[in-house]
This record gives C-alpha cells, sequence and structure tokens, in this order.
C-alpha cells in the first residue's frame, strides 16, 4: 500500500479480459469502412500508392486503437495495386498466442485499384 492508503493494480495480465480481446469481426469491419470511406473516388496512380498506403495503416491503427485495445500492439499492412484483371496470392506468417493474438483483412475493389489491408493485434504482457 502506498501512503495514500490505495492499492496498486496488478500490471502482470497474461490473459486479457473477454471484452478487451481482439474480435476478428468487428476490426474487419472497422477496416471495411476505412477503405470505403478513403479509396471510394481513388483512382490508381503509382505516384501516390506510398503515400496513400502509410496514409491508410495510419489511419486504420488509430481507429483501432479507439477500439480500447490498450495492451495489444498494433501491426496493420496495407498494399494497393492496379486493377488489371490479373490474381494475386498473398500470404502471411506469425509465431504468436493462438489463445490472446489474431488478425483481420479485408479487400476493397474499384475499377482502378485493388486494396488488401490486414491488422495483427499481438497481446503483450
Amino acid at each position: 500500500m502506498g501512503e495514500s492508503g490505495e492499492t496498486a493494480d496488478n500490471s502482470y495480465v497474461i490473459r486479457p479480459n473477454f471484452q478487451h480481446k481482439f474480435k476478428p469481426a468487428a476490426v474487419k469491419e472497422r477496416i471495411h469502412q476505412v477503405l470505403k470511406e478513403e479509396l471510394a473516388s481513388k483512382e490508381y496512380d503509382p505516384e501516390q500508392v506510398p503515400a496513400l498506403t502509410r496514409a491508410l495503416s495510419e489511419t486504420i491503427k488509430d481507429k483501432l486503437k479507439e477500439m480500447g485495445y490498450d495492451r495489444y500492439k498494433l501491426v496493420v499492412q496495407v498494399v494497393i495495386g492496379e486493377q488489371r484483371g490479373e490474381g494475386v496470392k498473398m500470404a502471411a506468417r506469425c509465431f504468436w498466442d493462438a489463445d490472446t493474438d489474431n488478425y483481420a483483412e479485408d479487400i476493397y475493389m474499384n475499377d482502378s485499384l485493388f486494396c488488401v489491408a490486414a491488422a495483427f493485434g499481438c497481446f503483450y504482457y
């Protein structure tokens, strides 16, 4: 106990509470909203893609932080490409705790471009 008589909260939490757990469905919906708002009127321009991907990843990360994932390390990856009717394959591998960590992704396409955004949430102790 401190001088004021208050006890400190336990900071050695090894599992998140259910309400604070990374929820892929809610995260996917938030990613979808951001992509729809930001890319609805965009045309593919290779000169603007690097800045656009950085801006989108920061916006998505900020929106996810608003959802209350305080003890999660959030990693957001955004890939934008030109829509030419060709196929693209993407993959990701991670080494994590399957009980606490998770990810969500969403795909946005229009006539000019495609965008794949993935958010990874890793709980840290």
